[in-house]
């Protein structure tokens, strides 16, 4: 049993994310899934509060720990007759790319990656199903900047419908792979207060396209919380799958907006090494490759990090990522290990919760 987690614990994680990945999130459309994890988190002892772009549960102890996890995930827009592009960049979003993100810088990269990908349209806010077809080709175009998707299938849409990313969970050599970002984490976060997490936990909407932070930003105004102690969960993308599973979860001092709270990493590291899970910081790692490269990588702009920035650190805590290959794609692949290792850590904090001074 790695980290000392229950198999049966990981079986019933792996059931909640089988069922959230079947559900579509386009980033700019989340509102179908917003209520899916309504239904989802209902059953359960919380309260629950409904905000535009955030979804807040809260438990009997709401200021314990504060978790976050955007909802979206890449997916694409009709923007005209067959026309699709990529949902978080198109025009009503450019505003927000200031071109050191890591989606914008990985644009060229995976633009071919999308050929014979199956996909599903759906009514934005019902969610209601209205067809699929097949991606048949997918290219950057040099004047807008943006993926330009050519669809076999839809043609029938009107602008603005959502077309998410045909999606299911699977598993192969100790693997699993889907489009896991960021829905990985809205399963670990369900998991949690499955488990008996009393703290609260922020699920926010349009990280992809820059803006969740002011979703988060809002909620913390409005209830005059200020804190150290924010821990956001997401994925990390690495090259390969040897550089993916150097470690088993990935953490961060900085991004390139701002740097994190000291304490909260530093309990967060010894979590990690009281229960034996390998880590390093995915800062560190740009730095060092970075030494030997001529153009150079971004640390990226995280939710976090633009939340820090916007509040002069009133707002401030650290990152809990996992390491995965094939960013962006229906087909990112994250190691077992370090799903065990990411829940084996969250569980520490209902075991154990921290003492906060």
């Amino acid at each position: 049993m790695p980290f000392g987690l229950d198999p049966s614990l990981l079986d019933e994680y792996l059931d909640i994310l089988r069922n959230l990945i079947r559900e579509p999130s386009v980033v700019g459309s989340e509102d179908s899934f917003f209520r899916v994890l309504m239904r989802e988190l209902q059953e359960l002892d919380v309260t629950l509060t409904y905000y535009q772009g955030l979804l807040v549960a809260q438990g009997k102890d709401p200021h314990s720990l504060i978790l976050s996890a955007h909802i979206d995930r890449h997916g694409l827009v009709c923007t005209g007759p067959n026309e699709f592009q990529y949902s978080a960049f198109i025009a009503s979003n450019r505003s927000e790319q200031t071109g050191d993100s890591v989606s914008e810088q990985m644009l060229g990269l995976i633009q071919h990656r999308f050929g014979g990908q199956r996909v599903q349209a759906h009514i934005p806010y019902t969610g209601t199903y209205l067809g699929q077809g097949t991606i048949t080709r997918s290219y950057v175009c040099p004047y807008r900047n943006n993926l330009i998707f050519e669809i076999d299938g839809l043609g029938f849409l009107q602008p603005g419908t959502p077309v998410a990313f045909l999606d299911r969970l699977s598993l192969h050599d100790g693997c699993i792979s889907a489009q896991l970002d960021n829905v990985v984490s809205v399963a670990m976060l369900v998991f949690l207060f499955r488990r008996g997490f009393q703290g609260t936990a922020l699920f926010t909407a349009q990280e992809e396209a820059g803006r969740s932070w002011r979703f988060a930003h809002a909620w913390f105004l409005r209830e005059q919380i200020r804190t150290q102690r924010l821990l956001v969960l997401d994925t990390s993308p690495y090259p390969t799958r040897e550089a993916a599973e150097a470690q088993h979860l990935v953490l961060r001092h900085r991004d390139a907006s701002a740097s994190f709270a000291p304490d909260i990493t530093r309990e967060v590291i010894g979590r990690c090494e009281s229960l034996e899970i390998g880590y390093t910081f995915k800062d560190a790692y740009v730095e060092a490759l970075n030494e030997t490269r001529i153009k150079k990588l971004s640390l990226g702009r995280t939710e976090l990090g633009r939340l820090i920035l916007a509040s002069n650190g009133e707002l401030s805590g650290t990152t809990l990522q996992i390491p995965t290959t094939g960013y962006h794609t229906a087909s990112e692949t994250a190691s077992l290990d370090s799903i065990r290792a990411a829940l084996a850590l969250l569980l520490s904090y209902v075991e154990k919760p921290a003492i906060i001074p």
